[in-house]
């Protein structure tokens, strides 16, 4: 039979998808949550919330099923949520945009990030640079618009990244700086001093930024940064983020991408051609949703950091050494000191050994650089505090 080719075997080699033999695996999310469902064990692996979202929130939706909002959207998004994600961006990031030509609605920040990059890249001799560790679809979008990834390392314990490293990774043929900021998979927030090398030097080699910001409100120790607002940056920077972990609806893939209208335009192009529309529904709900008053957003953030508290100290007592995360969903530990050498293996046995799920950081970086990552594990905690509290018995039952 003649082998199926194109961008499939392309993109799962960039994901890292592929076996010795070539063939297609499942992600380690997907492995880990069968782990979990066929052990008991509590998952945090997956970055998914096991609460609903606000009650504003799911009420607008129902209402917007039974008033008939069920058919096709306008391809850039109903005009009031386009009008409520320019409110919002203006009230919490100080970034003015016009709702009619600079914002789209997109199927969750994955369909945002992968039309910005079909839409960006031109040639094979393109360059994405990301920070490594990275999320997961990174490396395979990149390989899907058939460039080339450059990796720039995050170091335990912090996970800030020397700028050295960044320069060296920038250059002519440098097409997109991706910043995912706060970061997953480490929970780091990149000091201003990154940000504003990485407009430096997109401004130097005429490269463009595009930034991941899905998890702008879970901020739990210092300031974000907003690159929008960096000098130089606006003309050039594609910002996307989505209501998945803001408003915990990750399955509603309600996300937006914001810039300059001609970038916008050129992602518009391309997203048509993916999607088309989405979520005619669940837009209105969010707009509802990105209207809450001030105290929902910083509530948020307060419940997450009351978690990655209550999850670190379970970790420590465990035998875990913790990187305390200042954003985002997770928390880095590293498993050498519980006599870990492989953190895949050791992910791989602790649903068994312990009744928990969590994900070797390995599943995020490029295979040169495993070795940096060996024992390091990273845990979830978006969950319910009796949840993240029995996962840290278990675990310290483990010793």
């Amino acid at each position: 039979m003649r082998e199926i080719p194109g961008a499939w075997r392309r993109t799962a080699r960039g994901a890292g998808l592929l076996n010795a033999d070539g063939v297609a695996s499942p992600t380690i999310f997907a492995e880990m949550s069968v782990l979990a469902a066929g052990s008991g064990a509590i998952n945090l692996g997956q970055g998914f919330p096991d609460e609903d979202g606000p009650p504003e929130v799911l009420e607008a939706a129902r209402r917007s099923i039974t008033d008939g909002v069920n058919q096709y959207p306008p391809g850039r998004g109903f005009p009031d949520f386009l009008e409520a994600v320019a409110e919002h961006r203006a009230r919490f990031d100080g970034v003015r945009l016009d709702p009619s030509t600079e914002i789209i609605a997109t199927a969750g920040a994955t369909e945002g990030l992968a039309a910005a990059l079909l839409a960006l890249i031109d040639s094979p001799d393109d360059e994405v640079v990301v920070f490594e560790p990275y999320y997961d679809a990174y490396a395979a979008l990149v390989a899907l618009a058939g460039a080339r990834l450059v990796t720039v390392p995050l170091r335990w314990p912090d996970f800030q990244p020397d700028l050295d490293d960044l320069a060296a990774a920038v250059g002519d043929r440098t097409r997109v700086i991706l910043v995912n900021d706060p970061h997953n998979p480490t929970g780091t927030v990149f000091a201003r001093e990154v940000l504003e090398r990485v407009v430096a030097l997109a401004e130097r080699h005429d490269a463009f930024i595009v930034t991941d910001e899905v998890y702008e409100h879970l901020v739990l120790e210092g300031e974000r940064t907003v690159m929008q607002n960096l000098p130089g940056a606006r003309e050039r920077t594609i910002s996307i983020s989505s209501a998945g972990k803001t408003f915990a609806t990750t399955g509603w893939k309600i996300g937006w991408a914001t810039g300059p209208a001609d970038l916008v335009d050129a992602v518009m192009t391309v997203k048509q051609y993916l999607t088309y529309v989405n979520g005619a529904p669940f837009q209105p709900a969010i707009a509802a949703g990105l209207r809450l008053p001030d105290t929902f957003f910083t509530g948020i953030a307060d419940t997450l950091r009351r978690k990655r508290d209550l999850l670190g100290e379970g970790l420590a007592e465990a035998g875990f050494s913790v990187s305390r995360p200042a954003g985002s969903y997770f928390t880095v530990a590293d498993a050498g000191p519980l006599g870990a050498h492989d953190a895949d293996d050791f992910c791989r046995s602790l649903p068994a050994r312990a009744g928990v799920v969590a994900v070797p950081l390995t599943a995020f970086v490029t295979d040169a650089r495993r070795a940096e990552y060996a024992t390091l594990v990273r845990f979830a905690a978006c969950k319910k505090e009796d949840v993240i509290r029995e996962a840290g018995a278990r675990l310290a039952s483990m010793v």
